[in-house]
């Protein structure tokens, strides 16, 4: 979409022909911080048991009013440091989330490495007041006691983002930059609100936030899941008014539309510095956030691909120091060197052993990526650098079976970017198939080796491997946005099967970066279930949300029945693609 296209799309709503279903939304929780008050905290102050005490004096505006574009009146916190009233670059912190303060730190997070001052997965005011920053927390529309009804992203999303980023850039205390900043949704954000091109928005540092919501969660693969934002309206927090069910339209619309489009904004119009961060252990958000660094239109994009957790990692002083030294070059103008930062650190998992740290590359993909095909033997469960020479083929329940191939590696090997699968597949007594797909690493003798059980139960989706899915009725391929290293999918059409039809199909798999010791092996498992978690029972089993490696609030509609038949061999040769790059030194 062009930046002229957007200037005539300054929704408020969306189209009535796209019939988007909104329900009523969840009451404001007891205790809720509501109200035009100016609180004053002293340095030192504890907001929370254990928390990080403020390092400078602050001035908490609450339910400041901000008009957007069609009159709807939201409200937003301002906090500034004390006796600071100008020349300050403003930090958004942008979600449906609510602004109410104090919050609890996310899980996994130190209580010690947050004061509790900002909002869920936002800038903590302990850390970014002190350093000479504003943040603006709005309750954005429909959300507290703002007007309007809630909106999952989208073009009404991303244009009141624009309002707000204007707005802050036009108080008497501000020095008229303005940052973008957060993890999942405040990530997720970032990418349309930044295509909008406010003219005050400085910078964007956007951590773990799916691109294209479409293919990389809501209908991944072209399977409706909408089991986890089912569960997330529940805890968006609203005095009156609806909520978008995005969940509910996953099922409505299981085919990529104008309403789904809506939700992908252009990234070549986002041209604002950029420091993007993905991890590279936990599964929520990594398939979409390396694709919108690569499709991001600034010249000035950093990516940094973790190995822990998001919520880990963005309150780590080490990371939150180096984020600051971003956004003074880009908000301060100070000359402190940064553009000398390597446009791609990753971390090299090495699940077993000791991980690789912000591995320096100077772009994504890395450029001297030599791409290396494993060919499946489906007779003997392998996986081989040679094509099999005889026909062979494995099969599965349809329902809740799997099948898989390993491979043995004889010399240390680092895969760091996009794996892809080619199966050539059947289906019996059924005329589709849903594909579930798991790449992960086994020591010598067979055995998982799961990257950092100790973040499984401090994160919603327990680590897994490299995992990807597709619906095969659904495999034509858009030849536009696919490259020579990751399939993309147009969803637009079914295809379905024919008794007997054997075809190719393409599926990517979320990038990851593992070491793999001469002597461990490599798995690929191909089910008929979302077999997207470690299979490690990690919380006990009674834990709600993490059961055998499966989160319970994730429920792909899957439409399997029948026997799934993967073929090899001379004609159909199945396989699994993997970027192989230098190992580590």
């Amino acid at each position: 979409m062009t930046i002229e296209h957007q200037e005539t799309l300054r929704r408020s709503a969306y189209p009535p022909e796209w019939n988007v279903e909104f329900a009523p939304s969840t009451p404001l929780p007891e205790g809720y911080r509501a109200g035009r008050e100016t609180i004053h905290l002293k340095s030192g102050a504890v907001l929370i048991e254990g928390g990080r005490p403020l390092s400078c004096d602050v001035v908490w505006e609450q339910d400041v009013p901000i008009t957007l574009r069609d009159g709807v009146v939201i409200y937003t916190d301002v906090l500034r440091p004390a006796g600071q009233d100008e020349d300050l670059p403003a930090i958004v912190s942008w979600s449906s989330y609510g602004k109410s303060l104090p919050t609890p730190p996310p899980s996994g997070v130190l209580p010690e490495n947050f004061s509790g001052l900002g909002k869920f997965e936002g800038a903590d005011g302990a850390f970014w007041l002190a350093k000479g920053y504003a943040l603006v927390n709005p309750d954005v529309r429909g959300v507290g006691r703002s007007g309007g009804d809630i909106h999952y992203w989208g073009s009404v999303d991303s244009h009141d983002g624009y309002d707000v980023i204007e707005w802050a850039a036009s108080q008497s205390w501000s020095n008229g930059k303005v940052a973008l900043y957060g993890a999942s949704w405040l990530a997720i954000s970032q990418w349309g609100i930044a295509a909008t091109r406010p003219p005050h928005l400085a910078a964007i540092a956007p951590w773990n936030g799916i691109y294209d919501i479409y293919r990389t969660h809501m209908v991944w693969g072209g399977i409706p899941d909408p089991g986890f934002f089912d569960f997330i309206n529940n805890i968006l927090p609203a005095e009156t008014g609806t909520t978008e069910q995005i969940g509910a339209m996953s099922v409505r619309e299981p085919l990529l539309n104008d309403y789904w489009e809506d939700k992908t904004p252009d990234l070549s119009d986002v041209t604002v510095p950029a420091y993007v961060v993905v991890d590279g252990v936990t599964g929520l958000h990594s398939m979409g956030g390396p694709e919108a660094f690569r499709r991001l239109g600034s010249t000035q994009k950093w990516l940094r691909i973790n190995n822990t957790q998001e919520w880990n990692d963005q309150y780590n002083e080490y990371y939150q120091n180096d984020v600051l030294r971003f956004f003074d070059r880009f908000l301060k103008d100070i000359d402190n060197g940064w553009e000398e930062t390597p446009q791609v650190r990753a971390c090299i998992i090495n699940a077993g052993g000791e991980d690789f740290i912000d591995v320096p590359y100077t772009q994504w993909p890395v450029p001297e990526t030599r791409y290396q095909e494993l060919y499946l033997d489906a007779g003997q469960g392998a996986l081989s650098t040679t094509a099999p020479a005889e026909l062979s083929s494995a099969r599965y329940p349809g329902v809740d079976g799997s099948t898989t191939f390993t491979i043995e590696f004889d010399e240390d090997t680092t895969l760091l970017g996009y794996m892809s699968v080619r199966l050539w597949v059947e289906a019996q007594d059924a005329d589709d198939m849903d594909l579930f797909l798991l790449v992960e690493k086994l020591d010598a003798d067979g055995n998982l080796l799961a990257p950092h059980l100790d973040m499984a139960d401090s994160y919603p989706v327990s680590p897994p491997g490299a995992p990807g899915r597709l619906r095969v009725s659904l495999r034509e391929l858009d030849r536009e946005l696919s490259t020579d290293f990751l399939p993309v999918h147009t969803f637009r059409g079914n295809r379905k099967l024919s008794p007997g039809e054997i075809v190719p199909v393409d599926i990517g798999l979320t990038p990851r970066g593992y070491f793999i010791e001469a002597g461990q092996q490599l798995r690929l498992t191909v089910a008929g279930w979302n077999v997207r978690g470690t299979g490690v029972d990690v919380n006990g089993p009674d834990n709600p949300l993490v059961l055998g490696g499966r989160l319970a609030a994730e429920t792909p509609r899957t439409e399997n029945a029948g026997t799934h038949i993967i073929h090899s061999g001379p004609g159909y040769l199945s396989s699994l693609r993997v970027p192989v790059v230098s190992n580590p030194r």
